[in-house]
């Protein structure tokens, strides 16, 4: 097969622009890592052949193959499977020959393991992320008074379930967990969050492929897609982790539809069920999306005062910068957007609930 196929062409395309991705979010080193595979990778392994003959979208869009390989080369380092690969990674110096050398080794001597990881999808968990949803399920507690009752749809691990368990620090305020390891602390601008306190008397989530906290090799999985040059970050997941695991999986290994049919069956009095997501919803397809946002509005419009309904979301909207903050709230089905978030939620430009 020829290195300059239409499909080849496409995949080097992706790593170009997954590419300019990292290097917005702050990870040169997986950007450089990208910009390698685009300009060098050649079908003269199993590896090379397979990447760049991908069957079906190689973007960020699609399969996002960038990321698989990109993670299946750190779970190498991480699982200390890779020595030479491990010296050419942060926090070690490296250079464009040294690191296109190492994963050209990797790609021949490892090919099984990495075939085996650009089988699935990448999984991501970033917890700062519950600091882009925290003021909006604080926002819902206080427009109704009522204890919060949770449903993640796209939740892998969890993590983001356990958000009132990790502490915060947002505009010279604190919230949280002052003894929690877990710390998060975005860079904040726009109005005060509303802080108060809030009781969660239910949370669950659901994933096609949920990570299990307790399980080493799944954890394994979810660090290997954070970017090897983010250590803060690969600490934060590991502390997460950890959390997690200790109050349990609370991710149910299912069709996300099915799921939120059934959690929204019930109509809990006293409560406020708060649906969220976030960068989650774009990676269903349309028919699911249809089927959901039908679903949502039907429990929208059965919901009471005493028994409320809101949605959360952190999506992108095509706009800039970062991700779309949208909270709905029923049964008025009144809907705002009420801010900004960096995709990895290292800022937040909150803009609140018009009063």
């Amino acid at each position: 097969m020829s290195d300059a196929t239409p499909a080849g062409t496409r995949v080097r395309d992706a790593f170009r622009d997954q590419a300019r991705s990292c290097d917005e979010l702050g990870s040169p080193f997986t950007a450089r890592l990208c910009r390698l595979v685009a300009d060098r990778l050649a079908t003269g392994s199993k590896v090379g052949t397979h990447v760049l003959g991908w069957h079906g979208d190689p973007t960020s869009k699609g399969d996002s193959v960038p990321l698989r390989l990109a993670g299946a080369l750190h779970a190498l380092v991480l699982s200390g499977r890779d020595e030479e690969l491990e010296a050419s990674y942060p926090p070690n110096r490296y250079d464009d020959e040294a690191l296109w050398q190492a994963i050209t080794r990797a790609m021949e001597q490892q090919a099984g393991f990495i075939l085996d990881r650009l089988i699935s999808a990448p999984q991501t968990n970033e917890v700062r992320r519950s600091a882009a949803l925290l003021p909006g399920f604080l926002t819902v507690a206080q427009l109704f008074g009522k204890p919060l009752l949770l449903s993640e749809v796209g939740a892998s691990a969890g993590l983001n379930l356990h958000w009132d368990r990790y502490r915060y620090a947002l505009a010279g305020n604190h919230w949280g967990n002052e003894a929690s390891a877990v710390a998060i602390a975005p860079e904040w601008s726009g109005a005060r969050p509303p802080l108060r306190n809030v009781e969660i008397i239910d949370r669950a989530g659901c994933d096609l492929n949920p990570i299990d906290p307790s399980d080493s090799e799944d954890r394994l999985r979810l660090l290997s897609y954070v970017w090897a040059d983010q250590q803060d970050r690969i600490d934060r997941t590991r502390q997460a982790l950890e959390l997690a695991a200790f109050h349990g999986s609370l991710v149910e290994r299912a069709d996300a539809i099915d799921w939120l049919r059934m959690r929204l069956s019930i109509a809990h009095s006293g409560a406020a069920h708060v649906v969220y997501h976030s960068i989650a919803w774009q990676y269903l397809p349309q028919i699911a999306r249809n089927a959901g946002e039908a679903l949502i509005s039907a429990a929208g419009a059965a919901a009471t005062s005493e028994a409320p309904l809101a949605r959360l979301q952190m999506e992108a909207d095509g706009q800039a910068p970062g991700a779309a903050l949208s909270l709905q709230i029923w049964p008025s089905g009144d809907k705002h957007l009420v801010g900004r978030a960096d995709f990895h939620g290292r800022w937040v430009a909150w803009q609140g609930w018009p009063t």
